[in-house]
């Protein structure tokens, strides 16, 4: 948790001042390492979706996933993680998630693996417009000008006029749309589940979701195959823990524009494993998208710690003394200013 300094934080309980939890450096490189595990899994999907049906794909990495996560969750929680009061926005977020991440694979058969990585970068960006659209919240010129620069980086990116990528370039913005979208529909679910509970009933819903697909065909893997499809649950599954670990340990805004270091190991991996060269599109678009997703990120934290302070003030002066502990005696040199003005603790505040 960020907080602006205040001159009587000193003063103040430590928990008020800071929480101890947060581990900045340790949340960075967590979320380092489910960047490298995510675009290895994304590599994992390309090589193998070149050789067996898509929905084969899909469905054994989800089912694999689904496995590990039960194997690890199940023994110390039991069937009690399963227990929510939102089953049908759990199904809602698994179907959107299952579509995604198919929308993802098919993209990776199509186009490079830097590419399908920058037009996901999108997803904040659609996120932000369904957010204004829907929700109503309120915009601001600088909001509206990071998203059309974003979307500008965006057709930098997928290039148009090459006939080869437009049809990869639809389904990775596919998946940015759908992700985007849910990701505004349900942000809410995680102020009130667990996270061991989003986590499960995603890889279920998914695994299920996923295995319909398995009408369009089935070939059973080699040995070698196989234990890539391995890896590539596995890789998953661990992307998406060290995600989530990585979001609790430091605030969202220390560790989030690291993400974006993605792009640099899809252009890595991609030339390294398949033999990528990126182009000057894929560059530039794919800068220019991060650009807008690390500016729309600070811009929106600035905004919120901005409303935060306006609001602080009116409610200290609004509140009235209580039955209770006897406050703190105010030092004589602050009965001559006004607590607001000096952002008094609730100690001092009349």
């Amino acid at each position: 948790m960020t907080s602006t300094a205040r001159p009587l934080d000193a003063g103040r309980p430590p928990a008020e001042a800071a929480r101890p939890a947060d581990n900045i450096p340790r949340g960075i490189a967590l979320m380092i390492g489910a960047t490298v595990l995510l675009t290895l899994s994304n590599a994992f999907s390309k090589h193998l979706v070149a050789h067996y049906p898509v929905g084969e794909v899909m469905f054994l990495r989800s089912s694999i996933a689904f496995g590990l996560v039960c194997a690890f969750m199940l023994p110390a929680t039991g069937l009690s993680v399963f227990r929510t009061r939102k089953p049908g926005a759990h199904v809602a977020r698994g179907l959107s998630q299952a579509i995604s991440q198919t929308l993802t694979v098919l993209a990776l058969g199509l186009m490079p693996l830097a590419g399908v990585t920058a037009i996901g970068f999108s997803a904040p960006l659609f996120a932000a417009v369904v957010a204004i659209l829907w929700h109503k919240e309120a915009s601001d010129p600088v909001r509206w000008g990071v998203l059309v620069v974003g979307f500008l980086g965006v057709l930098v990116v997928t290039n148009p006029g090459a006939d080869s990528l437009q049809v990869g370039a639809l389904f990775a913005l596919g998946n940015a749309v759908m992700y985007g979208t849910v990701t505004v529909a349900v942000r809410g679910m995680a102020k009130t589940e667990k996270a061991g509970t989003l986590l499960i009933w995603q890889m279920a819903v998914m695994a299920a979701a996923h295995s319909l697909l398995l009408v369009f065909g089935f070939r059973w893997p080699s040995g070698t195959d196989a234990a890539l499809f391995g890896l590539l649950g596995a890789s998953n599954v661990g992307a998406q823990y060290l995600w989530t670990r990585a979001l609790a340990s430091a605030p969202a805004t220390a560790v989030s524009p690291f993400y974006y270091l993605m792009l640099v190991w899809g252009m890595a991996l991609g030339y390294l494993a398949f033999g990528e060269v990126p182009n000057l599109h894929l560059v530039v678009g794919g800068v220019i998208v991060v650009a807008a997703g690390a500016l729309l990120l600070w811009h929106e934290t600035w905004t919120r710690r901005a409303g935060a302070g306006r609001t602080a003030a009116p409610r200290i002066r609004a509140r009235r003394p209580e039955a209770g502990p006897p406050r703190l005696a105010r030092p004589a040199a602050m009965r001559l200013h006004r607590p607001e003005a000096l952002i008094l603790s609730r100690d001092y505040a009349a």
